[in-house]
């Protein structure tokens, strides 16, 4: 679900006003280790953000929000849905690998110093809660028994700039679910900047997010992804970011998809502030992340490629770094090379885009402002996750409302993980098919309403198929369905047995046991904080044993 954005937008008088300050202010942050200076020869870099614009299309503010409405009323020929789903089309799904990154992340790791996953959960330096520990459990309903609970330091469980979304782990990464010689078995979860007070959408406005009466949260940081280890019952944070060459041919980074505006008198889609994106859901397979970006396809991280801007784990000194320059995590609003000094937004750890996934079919040309979904053309990147009850498969589908029009309540898609990784790893152009497509059942209700939308997460389990339907600030439902041969073609028929969910309930990971030699366990997280409206809303991921699970959808 998306949480409206906060920006502000400025006059260009008051903006310009504000650059002029920050040009000649340094940057705040650490002292410099004694000596650390970089060489003069070092070219300079200018002390704004000028990430170019990455190429991939910008997702509507309301994204996966069941209270977005369109931009118009939806017309009277969208009020009624097909009795019968619309049968999916594999070719719609299609992916394709976009340019070769490798030149700018080799770049990288000459710059700045890398860290394992194994060694990072060593410094997982955030308390989380497990089990009791969490407190009451109003925000589950009475169908399910939540098997395990984890619930986050204070700071995050309130936040309402980063949203909790997507979660997968290392039963995804590894069938034998172990990660090195580490016992953490990691749970990662992913969180997307929802807010950006001050932020302004003018070129004359892009210093605005440095000064000194701005708050850390007014720039765009995009996704970050939360380790938890479950050994310590710890967890961090690392920022995700995208690789550029800025403008003084340095190697730098920004947050994803965040190029600052560019409009110099009204604001148009072509200059205004890129959105950042959702991360609806994502996947850890192997040594690569994979992140869905909803308009696009899906952007791919490599764990093996975690940078490390506080190797001495002391924050008040700046670190040197491989290129001779330093770099400043106390400073948490600038991000990538600045002024010969590397910065993050305060994070210690960043780990860098390698490969893009983007939809090869045409976008649809109806109204998608209000999350208005269609049975043809490109599909939309809400949600994915990874079935391994088979040969391994990504599980890909759509958040849709029909509320507000559109022609179809969403599809889903699979893919071979061998045609995603030959992807990722092969030459730009390269093709994933997916094997198979469907659309979602139709004609069942739910409080007045069609109860097969705004789905939040899917799972496929040993042929089965399960989604998280989120209902605003009250206890979501979890659907299952099964294919089936529907007058000559397979179609996702649904089971009449409905089962109460959490409050905000979102992506589906399986822990599948296999490794351990435990029970399946079926993970999710919930996405709201307490709020106005919603006091008993609470951030937690969760699980719930997998054979009350499909025993409870049987009775």
């Amino acid at each position: 679900m998306r949480h409206l954005s906060g920006r502000v937008r400025f006059t260009a008088a008051a903006v310009i006003a504000g650059a002029l300050v920050s040009g000649l202010m340094p940057a705040a942050g650490a002292s410099a280790v004694p000596g650390s200076a970089p060489p003069a020869a070092v070219t300079a870099d200018e002390p704004i953000e000028d990430m170019p614009d990455d190429g991939f299309v910008d997702e509507p503010e309301g994204e996966q929000d069941d209270f977005a409405e369109p931009e118009t009323p939806p017309g009277s020929g969208n009020a009624g849905l097909r009795a019968a789903p619309v049968p999916g089309r594999p070719g719609d799904f299609q992916l394709a690998a976009g340019s070769s990154l490798t030149g700018m992340l080799d770049r990288l790791d000459a710059s700045l110093p890398q860290q394992g996953l194994t060694e990072l959960m060593e410094q997982a330096n955030r308390d989380a809660g497990w089990d009791s520990a969490c407190g009451t459990t109003g925000i589950y309903g009475p169908d399910l028994a939540v098997n395990h609970r984890v619930c986050w330091q204070s700071d995050d469980a309130t936040s309402t700039e980063w949203i909790p979304q997507a979660i997968s782990g290392v039963s995804d990464a590894q069938e034998d679910e172990d990660w090195g010689t580490s016992n953490s078995e990691p749970i990662a979860v992913g969180s997307y900047d929802a807010q950006n007070p001050g932020r302004s959408d003018y070129e004359a406005g892009r210093d605005n997010c440095v000064q000194t009466s701005a708050t850390d949260a007014c720039n765009e940081k995009g996704v970050r992804i939360t380790f938890f280890n479950q050994a310590t019952q710890k967890y961090r944070h690392v920022l995700l970011v995208w690789p550029y060459v800025n403008s003084k041919s340095n190697i730098s980074f920004d947050a994803l998809h965040a190029s600052e505006g560019k409009c110099t008198s009204s604001v148009t889609s072509s200059c205004k502030a890129q959105n950042g994106i959702h991360a609806g859901g994502m996947v850890w397979y192997g040594n690569y992340l994979y992140v869905a970006d909803t308009a696009n396809g899906m952007r791919v991280f490599d764990l093996r490629k975690i940078l490390d801007l506080n190797p001495d784990n002391n924050a008040d000194v700046n670190d040197p770094t491989p290129d001779g320059l330093v770099s400043d995590v106390l400073d948490k609003k600038r991000v990538g090379r600045q002024s010969n000094v590397w910065y993050s937004y305060g994070y210690r750890y960043v780990m860098p885009q390698v490969a893009t996934l983007k939809f090869t079919a045409a976008r649809t040309s109806g109204d998608t402002s209000g999350n208005q979904c269609y049975a043809t053309a490109r599909p939309k990147a809400s949600y994915i996750s990874l079935d391994r009850t088979g040969t391994d498969h990504l599980v890909l589908g759509e958040y849709c409302n029909t509320n507000n029009g559109g022609t179809s309540p969403g599809r889903v898609g699979t893919y071979p993980m061998t045609a995603l990784t030959a992807a990722v790893e092969g030459t730009p152009g390269t093709i994933a098919n997916a094997d198979a497509a469907y659309g979602l059942p139709t004609g069942a209700t739910f409080n007045g309403e069609a109860l097969w939308h705004k789905i939040q997460g899917v799972m496929r389990y040993e042929g089965k198929w399960y989604f998280h339907r989120s209902n605003g600030y009250d206890n979501g439902r979890l659907l299952q369905a099964t294919p089936t041969a529907v007058d000559g073609t397979t179609q996702l028929v649904a089971n009449a047995k409905v089962l109460q969910s959490s409050f905000g309930p979102e992506d589906l990971y399986l822990v599948h046991g296999r490794g351990d030699g435990l029970a399946p366990q079926l993970w999710s997280l919930s996405e709201h904080a307490p709020k106005t409206g919603c006091s008993a809303c609470k951030r937690e991921l969760y699980s719930y044993n997998m054979s009350e699970v499909t025993a409870d959808f049987a009775s």
